[in-house]
């Protein structure tokens, strides 16, 4: 599975009353790059990178490849809106999937969607990634606003 190419970036964000608030996370040939830009109290964007090791990325290569989410289809999810969106982008071997949704603000929200179980595996498989990858960044970086 380490010769397996690789590849995934997240995206969720939205335009409002403090600007373009976002956060986005991208993997790619063992470079993971992270941004955050809140915008709220006049926060600064935050940008980090860090580069992982074999096992770690592997390890985020079973998280995605258990989740079965590539044979899911977006085309049923609920449409960004004005609350926001998110993007979830995968390449893993042959498999290239690039999804588009609008923000979940909890399971309900998936409950209620026209595909429950696909926006049920992408909903699950989101707050995987963003809690590894929080891990990781946090092991890293000391990310606290002033």
């Amino acid at each position: 599975m380490s010769k397996v190419p690789f590849y995934l970036r997240y995206y969720t964000g939205h335009s409002g009353k403090h600007g373009h608030e976002f956060l986005e996370f991208e993997y790619s040939e063992g470079r993971l790059r992270y941004a955050n830009n809140s915008n709220y109290r006049n926060d600064s964007l935050i940008r980090k990178e860090v580069f992982l090791g074999p096992l770690v990325v592997e390890e985020l290569k079973r998280i995605v490849q258990m989740s079965e989410i590539v044979k899911e289809d977006d085309t049923n999810w609920p449409k960004k809106n004005i609350v926001g969106k998110q993007e979830l982008e995968i390449r893993l071997g042959n498999d290239h999937i690039a999804f588009e949704t609008a923000k979940i603000g909890s399971l309900v929200d998936v409950q209620d969607s026209e595909d429950p179980e696909g926006l049920r595996v992408f909903y699950y498989l989101v707050q995987d990634i963003k809690t590894f990858i929080f891990s990781l960044i946090s092991m890293h970086f000391k990310i606290k606003p002033i």
